[in-house]
């Protein structure tokens, strides 16, 4: 696919999907928003990449949504009826949604690497993501509440589960900055690198470890932590259950224990 607003690249069986509008400080246009779904069913329906990375070219990860975008919002939904107007803001505001989501409904996990602003719709963008690591500049702040806008695409529902209410709320309400070292102890990430060369080189060594495995058992694991979050437990066993009696007698099962007895990295269908 050919990309304006994303720099998209495959490196053996890890793919790259970086934001790069740096002139703009990879503030998200709409254009920007309808390339990161089409780019996560690329990296969904791509059997050579088992594994995505999620960056951003340019000094900062990203400004959150371009203010442009958010200024022609009253000319899209303007209508003579005011119920038929409302109704266009609320399918507008689905559709970004389901933008983010499209990162949750990608089977391949997806790593964000973090450096700089990480604002506002960025932070609906990371929390998306399977796994956040970043860099000790990185910045992240739930801005909307500064804008006079309650956040709408996926922050509120998704930060609790990775900080805490308590926390996601302070946030929330606030929003004031969390440095990385700050967003490692409350578990925003899972690590907070010295530097962005660091940042990068370990989260390739992460993507590459994951790429390693056996993918469909990756790709199970996604499925079931991803549906164990929002059911119970009963849920999530009878569901893993299914999933095993479908899955688990794979060729990825034979490949992986004579791996094991031969004392050699395992080989795996993509």
């Amino acid at each position: 696919m050919t990309y304006t607003r994303l720099d998209v690249a495959l490196d053996g069986a890890v793919a790259t999907i970086a934001l790069d509008r740096p002139d703009k400080a990879n503030a998200i246009d709409l254009a920007m928003w309808h390339e990161i779904r089409d780019a996560m069913r690329w990296l969904d329906e791509t059997p050579e990449a088992r594994v995505g990375i999620l960056c951003a070219t340019g000094r900062q990860f990203t400004a959150g949504i371009d203010l442009a975008l958010l200024g022609a919002i009253r000319a899209h939904v303007d209508d003579a009826c005011d119920g038929r107007g409302r109704e266009k803001l609320r399918r507008l505001i689905l559709d970004l949604q389901d933008t983010l989501t499209s990162i949750e409904r990608c089977r391949k996990p997806v790593l964000a690497a973090i450096h700089g602003a990480c604002i506002g719709g960025g932070v609906d963008l990371v929390t998306a993501c399977d796994i956040r690591v970043c860099a000790a500049d990185a910045v992240f702040s739930v801005r909307e509440v500064d804008v006079g806008m309650t956040a709408d695409l996926g922050t509120l529902q998704r930060l609790p589960r990775l900080v805490g209410e308590g926390m996601a709320r302070e946030l929330a309400y606030t929003g004031r900055n969390v440095d990385g070292r700050e967003a490692r102890e409350m578990r925003l990430v899972n690590r907070c690198y010295d530097t962005r060369e660091a940042l990068l080189a370990g989260v390739r060594e992460l993507a590459a470890a994951i790429a390693a495995r056996s993918p469909l058992a990756v790709r199970g694991a996604k499925e079931m932590i991803s549906y164990a979050r929002d059911h119970s437990v009963a849920d999530g066993l009878n569901y893993v259950a299914t999933w095993n009696a479908a899955m688990l007698l794979s060729a990825d099962l034979p490949e992986a224990l004579a791996a094991m007895r031969e004392r050699r990295p395992p080989q795996f269908r993509d």
